[in-house]
């Protein structure tokens, strides 16, 4: 029997690709979160959306902020995944998603496999919110049972304004007339998985609209890297494969040790998805 959801939900997770929405923080924890970030911000330089903040702390500080990775390892969150994926999860990556008030950053419709170089394709993704989701602020968007339809051929760089680093989009038309918006409110989470199609528009409000999108895997997943062994977190249960570089937890925010720790991880992890980017222009 599932830890959390139901035997509808797994279900319906199976059929549609995606989960929404699912409880994890109260409001008021949410908002001690969006504090803590705001903080790390005003520790950085500026909100991590600006160009005079260095790019790469929008990604992984699981491994650099012990709150992160507190988020990461949630029960609430790690049940469900547990429920979908198994009893044996690590982080692969973690990603802030943030759009300022009334910014045009969009994120056409992708699969979060194209890039990341798992196999088998099973990985899920946690979007935990910070702030309120709606479709006003540009919350997701999913296509439902899209990831039946196996991995879409994909361009990188082809998308002005994306919230995605990468800026990747899926090659030729996609039919959107049966996409779902997914709203959260502060605290709750969706769940998708790696080659359900979503997407997200501009952000038309007056706020900040902010997510975390954790991407679990079970340990028995690798990596079709051939350059670079890619780094990972354990977060629940054993490892015994050995397909990643394990990463240790940070024992307080930003010190030494985690700092160095995130130095490689995010290296590590740059350089391998890096590695899969190139392979589409072979």
């Amino acid at each position: 029997m599932p830890k959390t959801l139901s035997p509808a939900q797994v279900d319906a997770y199976a059929r549609d690709g995606f989960l929404s929405p699912n409880a994890a923080l109260t409001r008021g924890e949410a908002a001690a979160c969006l504090r803590k970030l705001e903080a790390f911000e005003a520790t950085v330089g500026g909100p991590l959306t600006s160009d005079r903040t260095d790019a790469r702390y929008r990604s992984r500080t699981h491994v650099l902020l012990s709150w992160v990775h507190a988020l990461t390892r949630h029960p609430a969150i790690l049940d469900a995944v547990e429920d979908l994926i198994g009893p044996d999860i690590l982080v692969y990556t973690s990603t802030w998603f943030i759009k300022e008030p009334e910014s045009a950053a969009i994120a056409a419709w992708h699969q979060d496999a194209t890039y990341f170089g798992l196999r088998p394709y099973v990985h899920v993704t946690a979007w935990l919110a910070l702030t309120d989701a709606t479709a006003e602020n540009g919350c997701m968007e999913f296509l439902p049972g899209s990831h039946h339809g196996g991995q879409r051929p994909h361009r990188a760089g082809v998308v002005a304004g994306s919230v995605n680093r990468a800026g990747q989009a899926i090659v030729g038309e996609v039919d959107d007339a049966p996409a779902v918006h997914a709203p959260l409110r502060a605290g709750e989470f969706s769940l998708h998985h790696t080659l359900c199609l979503h997407r997200s528009e501009p952000n038309r409000s007056h706020g900040r609209r902010i997510g975390l999108a954790i991407s679990y895997v079970p340990t028995s997943v690798g990596h079709l890297g051939v350059k670079h062994k890619t780094p990972a977190m354990l977060v629940r249960g054993v490892d015994t494969y050995g397909h990643f570089e394990l990463e240790p937890a940070p024992k307080a925010d930003m010190d030494e040790q985690a700092r160095a720790a995130y130095a490689r991880s995010y290296e590590g992890y740059r350089a391998s998805y890096a590695e899969q980017v190139s392979l589409e222009h072979r």
